[in-house]
């Protein structure tokens, strides 16, 4: 029993904190909340658009090994686009060229067919890099005004902290303390939702600069290879290989005598 009452009497006098996370959203009420919820939605759909767009990078990536690997292996162009993944990029592309050679062939007006393959081509490119490009301007929005959101957050806080000031007449740290640190947590939580935004931005947007690349390296090929009629083809790294000369079989050892 004696131990009973002491740790009792222990846990009576323990202090208790009234400058928590949880009694700081307390006392900043519907503005605290407010911007607490925002900045969340904020982060999340940052995070969500992080994920979702590094997978959609990756599996074009992935797919664009089977360009080497297969598609320029194949007899002709409609054999290859058979052997690409489809909804790909790359078949799209292949896809709206073959689209356009046929097209071209209907046309009234004399047109050159490099022109109208090339612009159907660079159009079908332009929509591929523009579905890439989706939710960026999320990413760059949320780090653009995430901290002024918690900076709103710090202002409602300081404020708050000087109309208590007003009201005791006196700087007493009871009176400050809870006020400051909301202002202080909204200032932390709107940089920490802003910084790893920013950082998303910067490594999807060098990605998508590389994708771009790659698609339009691949789309000036197609068009070489249709326009030529097939006589036109990148070299593949195992042609490449094929056309390396063999090495000399080394000579025998002379017998000795």
């Amino acid at each position: 029993m004696l131990i009973v009452d002491i740790l009792a009497a222990a846990g009576e006098a323990a202090p208790q904190n009234k400058f928590g996370f949880a009694e700081a959203l307390e006392q900043g009420g519907f503005i605290a909340y407010a911007t607490v919820v925002i900045l969340g939605i904020m982060s999340f759909g940052s995070f969500y658009i992080l994920f979702t767009k590094w997978f959609e990078q990756s599996k074009i990536f992935r797919q664009y090994k089977a360009v080497g690997n297969s598609f320029w292996k194949a007899p002709t162009i409609k054999d290859g686009a058979t052997k690409l993944e489809k909804n790909s990029a790359w078949r799209q592309l292949v896809d709206d060229g073959i689209v356009a050679e046929e097209q071209h062939a209907k046309m009234t007006d004399e047109l050159e067919a490099h022109d109208w393959l090339h612009a159907s081509l660079a159009r079908s490119e332009a929509s591929i890099n523009a579905r890439l490009a989706g939710g960026l301007p999320f990413l760059a929005t949320v780090g653009a005004t995430a901290p002024f959101i918690g900076l709103f957050g710090t202002v409602v806080g300081i404020y708050r902290a000087l109309i208590a000031i007003g009201l005791a007449g006196s700087a007493s740290i009871d009176k400050v303390a809870g006020p400051v640190g909301e202002a202080l947590i909204m200032t932390a939580l709107g940089l920490l939702v802003a910084v790893p935004a920013v950082l998303a931005y910067n490594y999807l947007q060098a990605r998508n600069k590389r994708i771009a690349e790659m698609l339009t390296g691949f789309s000036s090929d197609v068009l070489a290879y249709i326009t030529s009629k097939g006589a036109v083809k990148p070299i593949t790294a195992t042609a490449s290989a094929a056309k390396k000369p063999a090495t000399a079989p080394a000579k025998p050892a002379p017998a000795k005598s």
